[in-house]
């Protein structure tokens, strides 16, 4: 079996982050990370180095690396960049659609089946995902890899500032854009996903509660455990 690279075990991270296994504040055990993957320290430092890069880390000294927590400025300048990237991308939502409706339909099946379900690492993941898909379906493959660690970020402001937005809010939001789509209305389409965006925006509450450190036994090893994409 190749050993896990540095760039694995990011995304890995940044995939649990996205589903709400790793909160702001979650400690990064060195040693944890390289049995949980088989590697060597050395290969987990490379791939905190790659996080840290990308805003996702920081390095506490003598006490080792944490998920980092944003602050309300650093949540809202990631909010708004997603608003300017997806409005963006569907300026070429004119383009024939069926096979990308149908995707999107799919995503939205396993956004509600994980919902009813009361999965809530899945249900996190795809919510958060439906954006990354949305961008790849669109043909956007860079802007998609930017807009997972946006997403990711704006996650992290979610799970810090309490956001008081439902999953099931989010799924029908998602639901209406891909209604407006399917009708060829890209211009309702955009405005449905600014909507969308702002309103978790202002659902948050930019005075964040202390989080409770949690030291469970294996609580890195069950958050790093892969989440299924839609295919």
């Amino acid at each position: 079996m190749t050993p896990a690279s540095p760039l694995h075990i990011a995304e890995r991270i940044v995939e649990a982050v996205l589903a709400q296994k790793l909160a702001p504040g979650d400690r990064l055990g060195e040693q944890e990370l390289a049995d949980n993957f088989a590697v060597s320290r050395t290969v987990v430092r490379e791939a905190m180095v790659q996080l840290q890069a990308r805003g996702f880390v920081q390095v506490q000294p003598r006490k080792g690396w944490f998920i980092v927590q944003p602050s309300a400025d650093e949540a809202r300048d990631a909010f708004s960049a997603r608003r300017i990237i997806e409005s963006g991308i569907l300026q070429e939502a004119g383009r024939p659609m069926q096979s990308v409706i149908g995707h999107l339909r799919r995503h939205i099946a396993h956004e509600k089946n994980a919902i009813d379900e009361a999965d809530a690492a899945t249900r996190a993941f795809l919510l958060a995902d439906f954006h990354v898909c949305l961008a790849e379906q669109m043909g956007h493959k860079l802007l998609a890899d930017t807009l997972r660690d946006l997403t990711a970020r704006t996650t992290l402001a979610a799970t810090l500032y309490q956001s008081t937005h439902s999953a099931s809010q989010s799924c029908a939001e998602h639901e209406r854009i891909v209604q407006a789509l399917e009708a060829g209305d890209t211009e309702a389409a955009k405005q449905l996903l600014i909507e969308h965006i702002g309103t978790v925006e202002r659902s948050l509450a930019f005075a964040p509660e202390a989080l409770p450190e949690v030291e469970a036994p294996n609580r890195l090893r069950n958050a790093l455990t892969p989440v299924s994409r839609v295919g």
